[in-house]
C-alpha cells in the first residue's frame, strides 16, 4: 500500500514543476499517444528517454518511479501470461507447441510490448502527479474544459472530483494500512490459506475502510458548506495560469519524439 505513488506530490522548484498545469495534462495526453503509437520493442527507447529527461530535471528520486511499478507486478505477469498463451497470431512462428497449447515468437513479443506500454503508461501518470499539486491540477482541468461550458458541461464539478479523488488515494492507503495493522493486533491472519480464504481475511479490512471513506466523505462536504462554497460561479484564483516558454519547449521537445517513432517506425 505504501509503495502507490499516483496521487502524491513532492514539493519542488524545477523547470518541471513550474511548467503550467494545462500543458502537463495536454503533454500526458501526447505522451499516451506516444506509448500506444510504439509497434517495436527498439522504439521505446524514445519514451524512456523522455521519463529519464523529466526524472533529471525534476530532480525526482528514481526509487518513487519503481515504488510505482511494484503495485502492477502481479498485473503485468498475468497479462503477460494470458496474451503468451492465448495470443496467437495468424502465420506466426511457433516456439513451443504441445495439445492446445501454442506459443509463438509473435506472441511473445506481443505480450511484451503491452506489458512495456503499462509500464510507461503508470509511470508517465505517476511522474505527472509528483511534480504537480491537486490544486494546479484542478485549475489546469477546469481551463481545458471551460469551453464545453457552452453545452452545459459541468466543467468545474468534474475536475473538483477527479482532484478530490486523486487527493484522497494516498489518505485512504495509510487509512487502510493501519486498519490491517490494527487487525493484526488483534490476531487476524491475512497471510496463510489459499485465495478464498485469504479474500474472506480481507473483509475486516474493506469493512472500517469504506465506512472510513464515506465518514471522510461527508465531513468533507459539510467542511466545503460551511465555507459558502457553491461550485466555480464567481470564483476568483490566487495564481493565474500563464503559458511560459518553458511550456513551448517542453511541447517541442514531445512532438519532436513522436514525429521520430512514426517516421522511424514506418521503415522498419
Amino acid at each position: 500500500m505504501t509503495d502507490i505513488t499516483l496521487g502524491q506530490f513532492i514539493p519542488g522548484n524545477s523547470c518541471i514543476h513550474r511548467l503550467d498545469p494545462r500543458t502537463k495534462i495536454l503533454l500526458m495526453i501526447a505522451y499516451i499517444a506516444l506509448v500506444f503509437l510504439v509497434r517495436h520493442m527498439a522504439l521505446f527507447v524514445v519514451p524512456l528517454a523522455l521519463i529519464l529527461l523529466v526524472l533529471l530535471l525534476s530532480h525526482i528520486p528514481l526509487t518513487y518511479i519503481l515504488r510505482s511499478l511494484r503495485p502492477i507486478r502481479f498485473l503485468l505477469i498475468l497479462m503477460f501470461i494470458l496474451n503468451v498463451f492465448f495470443a496467437r497470431p495468424d502465420g506466426g512462428t511457433p516456439w513451443l507447441a504441445w495439445r492446445f497449447i501454442v506459443i509463438t515468437r509473435e506472441g511473445v513479443l506481443s505480450s511484451l510490448l503491452l506489458a512495456l506500454r503499462l509500464i510507461f503508461l503508470v509511470t508517465g501518470t505517476s511522474l505527472m502527479t509528483l511534480t504537480t499539486s491537486p490544486l494546479a491540477l484542478t485549475d489546469g482541468l477546469e481551463r481545458l474544459l471551460s469551453p464545453l461550458r457552452v453545452l452545459r458541461f459541468p466543467a468545474h464539478e468534474l475536475a473538483l472530483m477527479m482532484t478530490i479523488a486523486l487527493r484522497f488515494i494516498p489518505t485512504l492507503m495509510e487509512e487502510a494500512d493501519k486498519i490491517r495493522k490494527a487487525q493484526m493486533a488483534r490476531g487476524a491472519d491475512f497471510e496463510s490459506g489459499n485465495i478464498i480464504r485469504r479474500a474472506k481475511a480481507m473483509v475486516p479490512i474493506l469493512v472500517p475502510l469504506f465506512v472510513s471513506a464515506f465518514r471522510r466523505a461527508d465531513e468533507l462536504a459539510m467542511a466545503m458548506e460551511s465555507r459558502c462554497y457553491h461550485g466555480g460561479e464567481g470564483r476568483t484564483r490566487l495564481h493565474q495560469l500563464r503559458f511560459a516558454w518553458a511550456d513551448l519547449w517542453a511541447a517541442g521537445v514531445v512532438a519532436g519524439m513522436i514525429g521520430i517513432v512514426v517516421v522511424v517506425g514506418r521503415g522498419m
